[in-house]
């Protein structure tokens, strides 16, 4: 068997969004570095990233109720609302400031404008819903949100969802035009385009399957061709793992001592889908509602006007589901095979603790098309089962550690960065709002990762990323000033329906 040996400056391992940006950014700031990406897959951007594979929602609060909780007292919480927010306006300064220099053509092949409502039922939950706008409209990164309950407002802005609807429960939505939809394939796609052309090796069809660290301090990473099943070696001084679901069993190779205690629980999911124009053309908005009692905040359910490829649709969902697989294309085996000793108790307790998640995705997992259909109908009450088919989502994998907090085997729900002690490997775990914070969380890894070189490159981030370490919340007339010039760049100026396909 052949194998090749090679050295470079940087290691991405996955072909989604995160190593896209890092490998941007790094390319940006460090245009000399060598970067090689590997992945498995024959093209890129086909777990995760996919548009099929998420909700392609801009995550910045303006609608996600589960990032404003309520505390014991009755107040809100408004605090991860705001820093997810600030983190969302970083990733669309970034693509803005590549449209800008040429770098990336044509932003409405990866964002649209959609408008993000709140939609809720229940005397309490609309109570819920108007100290929300309250508490949230008073920050100017949320300025525009409206509050309505009346059937004539609701009629304009959600037509398709009061068709038929007979309630008698208090309805109320919250509205804001400045939402997006997010096609994350192929602004995934963009990115590696133009990293190919700064001469970075992508290295399609090439899976990792062992890294190591040399006598030297380097790390060595094992991977084969599948095409040819050559085995090459190639040798770096820093590794980012940004490979999905696939990150975790990467990151346990390592040995690194922050790999240890760490777990993986695998949720699959569903949605279902619309591409009935007659239907579609009634829905112009990603509403999202609230999480039912008992069910983990990643099973908000929202109906969301999606353009994908040119054509648009309306998505509904998510339905959990559970598969042991930690990627789409994975293993049955990638959950046992998860499990090592230094993890085996961390897991264990996760399972003792979350029987209410367990017994959710059971629940989940025997629900029937006609029972998607009645939850379907929650939202939208005439809604035919014809129009709908069912659409798999992406596997994402919720961290599972130990915490000073939640204690031991505490399940986490968003996005986490592991980064070894020494700043040479770095490894991207969790799910949502991930994609959609992808800037701020790589320039996370590079601060972390790069402490020594970081100062001579916040310049060039600040020319990319105006707003980078400043809190745009507390600066009202910079904000619009920045969002005026990204909504220009990115041409997500609220348009008239009809015209956003032209």
């Amino acid at each position: 068997m052949n194998s090749v040996m090679n050295k470079t400056d940087v290691i991405l391992i996955g072909g989604g969004i995160m190593s896209a940006t890092l490998g941007t950014l790094l390319k940006e700031v460090a245009p000399e570095w060598d970067i090689e990406v590997f992945e498995k897959l024959d093209s890129t951007a086909q777990e995760s990233s996919d548009a099929w594979n998420n909700a392609g929602t801009g995550h910045s609060a303006l609608c996600e109720l589960n990032y404003t909780p309520e505390q014991a007292d009755g107040s809100l919480d408004v605090t991860k609302a705001i820093r997810i927010n600030e983190q969302f306006q970083l990733s669309k300064q970034f693509w803005s400031h590549l449209v800008e220099k040429g770098m990336m053509e044509k932003p409405q092949d990866f964002i649209m404008p959609v408008p993000h409502l709140s939609f809720v039922e229940g005397e309490k939950n609309v109570e819920f819903l108007q100290k929300r706008v309250e508490a949230l409209s008073k920050n100017p990164l949320f300025e525009g949100m409206e509050f309505a309950d009346d059937e004539e407002t609701l009629n304009k802005w959600i037509p398709l969802m009061m068709q038929e609807r007979a309630s008698k429960e208090p309805i109320a939505a919250t509205r804001i035009e400045t939402g997006t939809d997010i096609n994350f394939g192929n602004l995934t796609r963009k990115l590696f385009d133009l990293l190919e052309e700064k001469d970075v090796s992508l290295n399609l069809g090439h899976e990792v399957e062992d890294i190591r660290r040399t006598k030297g301090g380097e790390w060595q990473v094992k991977v084969r061709n599948l095409a040819t099943d050559k085995v090459e070696y190639h040798t770096s001084k820093f590794i980012f793992i940004g490979a999905g679901g696939g990150s975790l069993p990467l990151l346990q190779k390592t040995g690194i001592p922050e790999s240890k205690n760490i777990g993986g629980f695998p949720v699959s999911g569903l949605f279902m889908v619309c591409e009935n124009p007659e239907v579609v053309e009634k829905h112009n908005a990603k509403v999202y509602g609230k999480a039912k009692v008992g069910a983990p905040p990643m099973s908000v359910p929202h109906l969301d006007t999606r353009y994908i490829e040119g054509k648009k649709s309306l998505l509904f969902g998510p339905f959990a589901g559970f598969s042991p697989k930690f990627l789409k294309t994975g293993s049955y085996f990638d959950l046992i095979g998860s499990v090592k000793p230094n993890n085996v108790f961390t897991m264990l307790s996760a399972g003792a603790k979350e029987m209410g998640l367990t017994k959710y995705l059971i629940q989940q997992v025997m629900q029937s098309n006609e029972d998607r259909m009645e939850d379907l109908r929650e939202f939208i009450p005439s809604a035919k089962s014809e129009d709908w088919d069912i659409v798999v989502a992406g596997q994402r994998v919720q961290v599972i550690k130990d915490t000073d907090k939640g204690g031991k085997g505490t399940l986490q729900f968003g996005t986490e960065v592991i980064t070894a002690k020494d700043g040479s490997v770095a490894a991207l775990l969790g799910a949502s709002p991930g994609a959609s914070v992808s800037v701020d969380v790589m320039l996370d890894v590079m601060q972390r990762c790069f402490p020594q070189e970081f100062p001579e490159w916040e310049d060039k981030i600040k020319e990319m990323v105006p707003s980078y370490g400043i809190n745009l919340s507390e600066q009202p007339e910079k904000f619009k000033e920045l969002n005026e010039m990204v909504s220009d760049k990115l041409d997500l100026k609220p348009q008239e329906e009809g015209a956003l396909l032209s």
